[in-house]
């Protein structure tokens, strides 16, 4: 007979011998560990099986769970077992209903499931009978007991985050390159802060500066070339175990490596994020420079195969994503073409003829070589000399200088009349307090007027952006050196390298039927200028992880 198919069983009467299974919960892993209240509901529950003569068939027992729901292994095992076709037992007992179920929906939903069954739930220090008076009483106590979890939880909640808002840790997992340390004691409570690891905070740095400079062979490191990196060479995570790219990919994005220790961040059922006045910053010691950490996140961000494919940043070929057809806008992708005596050709061609024919493009067709080599080349003779690179730059001060005055300008007047409307307001409120008017209806409406004229400007003030300004100019040998970085770099090394490079100064190039058009923006060249002598790789030559191209993991 199948579980489905069988009918209820008859509850049998308390009267006669009853098989007994116990269930003995507590609340958290502290509570377990100090071995107090599970060996003293134990105890009491064989005590009451003694004075009933009842045998004691099993137990289950599950320490550090909290019975807010049913997520509890021990607790799926005996119900499972108690709705198994032998039906093993007869009476659930626990010392409080608070220990089977504190919900009061969840406790009442379990309890009719088990009556279908043929079994019981007693509690040895609530006994109730089963008749209606009775099961409300029952209900009520699960009531109160509903209450008194979310009441407990509420102010364990409110004192954690006072623990946090005095900068002390609350127990999180502890993120590579820190340990706790005991800082002081008030009474039982032993007070904890982060502090740096000084052994696990250089492998943190490691993998910040194999991201932005690479090991010094090939230029900088993806995600992926980073964890094999550290596996080849005998680093291990904090538990001796290999690292993934997982693992890597959070450290890199982890925010506490420039000091920024976040508690309450998420809700712990949801994981959803919870508002940002309920987060609570907690100061530790920054192991990674903000402006180095802004940099490897600007990278990951653009890099992110959602917006740039990976075969974008990592494949073999130099303009892939770069060249697109002149007549359709679509990409130029890879065809090779063997010729009589056997040679493999290799040419740049449009994807869209390729897929739609001559209906969809023309099509155009360049070999790939040719191609690199006039890009490559006219990059060098062109703009990559020291003259061209000072008047290109010129013209973009130029225009950012004449940008700027009108920004400050629009400032300037806003300012000027947030403090005229600041200004007609105190005069007001002196009139109103020395007694020369009345507040009526005018003056009231005045005064509403007035605020909404200033809070106006202020809204308009926040919303322009007044960004860092980039120098005014730079100095000339910083522009050759530069030339002279790319000159190297563009012609020569591996494609990965060189496609970094090239992809920092350089938007799109267009082919055209007796026209190749370089395109790239006065701006990207003036941050590659920057970047390049300070030390800052244009790029990295992976993706991140977590992603697949049809979305079925890893969402």
């Amino acid at each position: 007979m199948s579980r489905h198919a069988r009918k209820a069983r008859a509850m049998p009467s308390l009267d006669q011998p009853q098989r007994v299974v116990c269930y003995l919960r507590v609340s958290t892993g502290r509570q377990a560990e100090s071995d107090l209240s599970i060996p003293d509901q134990r105890r009491q529950v064989h005590a009451f099986c003694a004075t009933k003569a009842w045998p004691l068939v099993g137990e289950y027992v599950e320490p550090g769970a909290s019975a807010t729901d049913d997520n509890r292994p021990a607790f799926q095992k005996m119900i499972e077992r108690a709705c198994d076709d032998d039906h093993p037992f007869d009476i659930i007992l626990v010392h409080s209903y608070s220990r089977f179920f504190r919900d009061s929906f969840g406790l009442e939903m379990y309890v009719r499931r088990l009556a279908k069954v043929g079994v019981r739930l007693i509690s040895i220090t609530q006994e109730l009978g089963d008749d209606p008076a009775q099961v409300m009483m029952r209900q009520v106590i699960a009531l109160f007991d509903e209450y008194q979890s979310k009441e407990n939880a509420k102010h364990v909640l409110r004192a954690m985050k006072e623990n946090a808002k005095q900068g002390f840790y609350n127990g999180a997992p502890v993120p590579l390159g820190y340990t706790v340390v005991e800082v002081e004691k008030r009474g039982n409570r032993v007070k904890k802060r982060l502090v740096i690891d000084t052994v696990e905070a250089e492998t943190v740095r490691l993998m910040f500066d194999l991201y932005r400079q690479g090991d010094g062979s090939a230029g900088p490191l993806g995600v992926k070339a980073i964890t094999c990196y550290l596996n080849e060479r005998g680093y291990r995570t904090r538990a001796g175990a290999r690292f993934g790219v997982a693992t890597v990919h959070g450290i890199l994005t982890n925010r506490v490596y420039v000091g920024e220790w976040v508690f309450n961040r998420r809700c712990s059922r949801t994981l959803t994020e919870k508002p940002k006045a309920e987060q609570i910053p907690i100061p530790v010691p920054a192991i990674i420079a903000l402006s180095e950490f802004e940099a490897v996140q600007a990278t990951l961000k653009a890099h992110n195969p959602r917006a740039t494919p990976a075969r974008v940043v990592t494949g073999p070929i130099l303009l892939t994503g770069l060249a697109t057809c002149a007549t359709c806008n679509g990409p130029m992708t890879l065809r090779t073409g063997t010729s009589k005596s056997g040679r493999v050709h290799r040419y740049y061609s449009c994807s869209t003829h390729g897929r739609q024919g001559k209906t969809g493009c023309t099509g155009r067709s360049i070999r790939m070589d040719t191609l690199d080599m006039l890009v490559t080349d006219h990059l060098v003779a062109e703009l990559l000399q020291p003259a061209r690179l000072r008047a290109t730059l010129a013209s973009l001060w130029s225009r950012r200088a004449e940008e700027a005055m009108e920004v400050d300008g629009r400032v300037a007047a806003l300012r000027r009349e947030v403090d005229a409307t600041e200004d007609k307001l105190k005069r007001l409120y002196r009139m109103v307090e020395d007694g020369m008017t009345d507040l009526d209806d005018i003056l009231k409406e005045r005064l509403a007027g007035l605020k909404q004229e200033r809070d106006g400007a202020k809204a308009a003030l926040d919303r322009i952006q007044i960004a860092e300004r980039p120098p005014a100019q730079i100095a000339p040998e910083l522009i050759e050196r530069f030339g002279q970085i790319m000159r190297d770099n563009v012609t020569t090394g591996e494609i990965p390298f060189r496609k970094a490079w090239l992809q920092a100064i350089v938007d799109r190039v267009e082919v055209g039927a007796d026209l190749i058009r370089i395109i790239g923006g006065k701006s990207d060249l003036q941050a590659a200028v920057l970047s390049a002598n300070s030390s800052d790789a244009p790029g990295v030559r992976s993706s991140v992880r977590k992603w697949r191209a049809r979305k079925d993991s890893n969402l």
